[in-house]
């Protein structure tokens, strides 16, 4: 990676935006062995048998040993589910198997709040609890109604990791991919949103960048991932993602697939994906020991009037907040002083909530950014903003509310909740889709902030 690849990731992982999707490549301990596959040995001996193929990538070393014990011992499938279980938690408790560093130090990146396991196994999850508090969610079709839970409505406010296992937790049960049919039987429950499906924490990952640490995955099952957690097709997305794998990882098909189709998506093989955390820690360490501005203006100081408020729903829209602000930049708004933009990921409280009153009452223009997402949400803080720029603009006698669509699509019409507010029928709506605004919404932003900055007279 460059140097700007580091400073770019960096700037992502620090505002919220990027979830790290730990994969069996970093189950490795300090003597290189894996867990994955050495439980995969360890089921395979209790049979009397040796791998059929040594060299297998770890996510598939487990699977396919369920496959051989089944085909060679007739073994009932149902059976296997316990006894890879058993495998897994022997190999911790007699190799008195610790969590990797790798992992330890991908935990004690707290700008990280959300998680995705690609491995049935609770190493992660115990790295995290010595972090803080954890919720976890566990995708798995046949889980007990009981059992389940999805990421919490206000889960960003409520601080702790949130950690999904994508394939299941093993049990001795039917509640984890133990074998590679239960993989592809959980990509498809995914993708029909058939039984006990997270889509609130699916939800919050397409609105995020990945990090897919040494997921080694199959080329098909890569593709898959990275499409179902994005909204649009990937030759169309505007979000990152960053493929972290080792060198000599069966990743040729994957690799041309998205140099073709999403050249967005970076790949990364120069590191181990273990060495790649350690820099990426050692990299966020140093941000955290160095002085931090403050993120809020002072309140004891007056209100500054800023040219562009940016209004936007921090459950789904802050991404493209983000990018509409680097666009403001770029055609030339500097600072506070011309864009309004809160950049916490917590809805305000109260000793917040009437310094953005002041903001919205000291700006020219109020821009609210409109999206599914934001039409989706019961209750916001957003909406008491827009409510007050609507009080505002009943006395005024030119343009202040300026709402942006950053849906990938200009579809009004499906935002009826959002619009209702009178904006459609009296309002030019703009279209920025990711929070980048088209050739006209450009246009438009750049001649208002050009006009701002003439004397009045």
């Amino acid at each position: 990676m460059t140097e700007q690849d580091w400073k770019r990731l960096l700037r992502q992982v620090r505002e919220g935006l990027v979830v790290p999707v730990v994969g069996s490549e970093l189950l490795r301990d300090e003597a290189g062995h894996n867990l994955l596959s050495l439980a995969a040995q360890r089921l395979l001996q209790g049979y009397g048998l040796q791998a059929a193929e040594p060299e297998l990538a770890p996510f598939l070393a487990l699977p396919r040993a369920v496959a051989q014990v089944h085909l060679m011992c007739q073994t009932d499938l149902q059976d296997l589910y316990a006894e890879a279980h058993d495998a897994l938690e022997a190999v911790l408790s007699e190799h008195q198997y610790q969590a990797p560093v790798a992992l330890q130090q991908l935990a004690e990146i707290s700008d990280f709040k959300l998680w995705v396991s690609a491995t049935p196994d609770d190493l992660l999850a115990r790295c995290l609890r010595q972090r803080g508090a954890l919720t976890e969610v566990v995708h798995a079709p046949k889980l007990p109604t009981n059992e389940w839970q999805d990421l919490p409505p206000d889960w960003s406010s409520r601080g702790g990791a949130h950690l999904l296992y994508l394939f299941g937790r093993a049990r001795a049960a039917p509640l984890f991919a133990a074998h590679e049919e239960d993989v592809l039987e959980y990509a498809h429950n995914i993708l029909t949103r058939g039984s006990q499906v997270p889509t609130a924490f699916l939800g919050a990952l397409q609105e995020r960048s990945l990090l897919l640490l040494g997921c080694s995955f199959p080329d098909w099952l890569g593709r898959f991932l990275l499409r179902v957690t994005n909204k649009s097709r990937l030759s169309e997305k505007t979000k990152r993602e960053w493929l972290v794998d080792r060198p000599d990882a069966e990743q040729g098909g994957l690799t041309h697939f998205l140099r073709a189709y999403s050249r967005d998506t970076e790949l990364f093989s120069d590191l181990e994906p273990s060495a790649f955390v350690a820099e990426l820690h050692r990299r966020w360490k140093l941000e955290q020991a160095a002085p931090k501005p403050a993120s809020l203006p002072n309140p004891a100081e007056p209100p500054p009037a800023a040219v562009f408020f940016v209004s936007y729903s921090r459950g789904s829209d802050q991404a493209a907040a983000q990018a509409l602000v680097q666009t403001l930049r770029d055609l030339g708004a500097s600072g506070p002083a011309d864009v309004w933009f809160d950049i916490s990921t917590l809805e305000p409280g109260d000793n917040f909530a009437q310094r953005i009153f002041d903001g919205i009452a000291g700006c020219r223009y109020f821009v609210p950014l409109i999206s599914r997402g934001a039409e989706a949400r019961d209750e916001a803080f957003v909406f008491r903003e827009w409510r007050r720029a609507n009080e505002r603009a009943e006395g005024m006698n030119r343009d202040f509310i300026l709402p942006l669509i950053v849906d990938a699509e200009f579809q009004p019409e499906r935002l009826s909740h959002v619009i209702s507010r009178g904006w459609r029928e009296h309002l030019d709506l703009g279209h920025a889709p990711g929070g980048l605004p088209n050739e006209r919404t450009r246009q438009r932003l750049e001649r208002l902030l050009r006009e701002s900055r003439r004397p009045l007279v």
